[in-house]
């Protein structure tokens, strides 16, 4: 992964690229590493929301059953196949975890509906994610920054369109920002993914 200058620089416009792209995992991991307090100094926290009685929906318990899977270190995964986070117990599990973290540093994951050209791309940027907007509903926004993946076509029906939404796309998405939330986060507490100088600023920074 590229870490240059310019990832220490937070963007004001989101990244977005498809999750067939050969280089979708390198691209997305460093924009969301751009997003990131450095050095861990709050708690990451992912907040993955849907529900697999859905196939569309699924993308956010399946992102955090992979990463779960992974024991990815120092970050904090809520909502998974066996505990989903959804419309009923959003706002419940969103106390839960302001009770249970410090400050924490809340990144939102959820699908959603877009255009047909846009159908499996994954964006990443800053603001939180809003669940239920593609099928009106009216739910808490979540995060600080937002990861989200355009599953299916929205503007009709969709309701339906979620529910028959191909489980192999969804599937691989899910992977992509799984495999690029793993190389952000390792990042995030590794110092050999910074130069040296830009090491010492941080720590200069902190103290």
């Amino acid at each position: 992964m590229n870490l240059k200058k310019g990832l220490f620089e937070r963007s004001k416009e989101p990244f977005r690229i498809s999750y067939e792209s050969d280089k979708a995992v390198q691209h997305l991991s460093t924009s969301l590493h751009r997003l990131l307090p450095t050095m861990n100094i709050r708690p990451i926290v992912f907040v993955c929301i849907g529900t697999d009685r859905s196939t569309g929906d699924s993308l956010g318990p399946l992102v955090g059953t992979f990463l779960q899977e992974k024991n990815c270190p120092n970050i904090f995964v809520y909502g998974t196949l066996e505990d989903p986070i959804h419309a009923v117990n959003l706002h419940e599990k969103l106390q839960m975890i302001q009770k249970r973290h410090t400050r924490p540093f809340i990144i939102g994951i959820d699908a959603c509906l877009g255009r047909m050209k846009s159908v499996g791309a994954i964006q990443v940027g800053n603001g939180p994610v809003k669940p239920g907007a593609g099928v009106n509903k009216e739910l808490p926004e979540v995060g600080d920054i937002h990861i989200t993946g355009i599953v299916n076509v929205s503007g009709f029906m969709e309701f339906f369109v979620l529910q028959n939404t191909r489980l192999n796309l969804v599937l691989q998405m899910a992977r992509t920002i799984t495999e690029s939330i793993y190389e952000a986060t390792t990042a995030v507490k590794s110092p050999s993914y910074l130069t040296q100088l830009k090491w010492q600023e941080l720590n200069e920074q902190t103290l």
